[in-house]
């Protein structure tokens, strides 16, 4: 999802949130509203390209998968007292979810989730490393996974394979991929770092 902005705090409780259009508003986290950025072209096909690669490799005869990029997932609220400062909302770059457990909905789906995966930037690095590995365990979303880049944000480098111990509660780092990404579960996926870079050759 996109980096935060420097503008003054705009406050959004629980209340407001459900009662209001979910696109109406972005990421929140402890009640605060993360303003949007735009991300880079490089970033975003990065995303597509493995939103495709995970829909490539759903079943079609097995249990009903979906993929989904940029969509809001709300997430368990902060336990403070202060009702304005509870409320916790990310947009994962892409998710593979159990479409079989229910219809989507932003205030439950977080428990439909087999999958969530962040493209790194250089404004939202942190936050994927740190903050979004704590909240996505604390949701019990079995696999994260993190896209990392050199240091001039132009080549993937490595992606992290994040699976929850024995509490169900914290990630363990299972897997550092190197030059393609493999999975057994929640889905069968290989898929090169080149493809997931590729973009398509111009029509003559």
């Amino acid at each position: 999802m996109s980096a935060p902005g420097k503008r003054p705090e705009r406050l959004v409780s629980v209340e407001e949130f459900l009662a209001g259009q979910s696109d109406e508003f972005g990421e929140i986290h402890d009640g605060v509203l993360i303003e949007c950025m735009a991300q880079s072209p490089g970033h975003d096909l990065v995303v597509r390209r493995l939103a495709a690669a995970l829909e490539y490799a759903v079943d079609p005869d097995g249990p009903c998968r979906e993929v989904h990029s940029d969509t809001p997932v709300r997430l368990g609220d902060s336990e403070v007292a202060d009702d304005s400062r509870r409320l916790r909302v990310r947009y994962p770059d892409v998710m593979l979810r159990d479409c079989g457990a229910g219809d989507y909905d932003v205030r439950t789906v977080a428990g439909q989730i087999l999958l969530v995966a962040e493209i790194t930037s250089e404004g939202t690095v942190d936050a994927d490393i740190g903050i979004k590995r704590e909240l996505y365990a604390r949701a019990g979303i079995s696999v994260y996974l993190i896209v990392h880049f050199d240091k001039d944000w132009q080549q993937i480098t490595e992606v992290e394979e994040c699976r929850l111990d024995w509490s169900g509660r914290r990630y363990v780092t299972r897997h550092t991929h190197t030059d393609a990404l493999v999975l057994t579960s929640p889905v069968t996926l290989a898929v090169t770092f080149t493809d997931l870079q590729s973009r398509l050759p111009r029509r003559r």
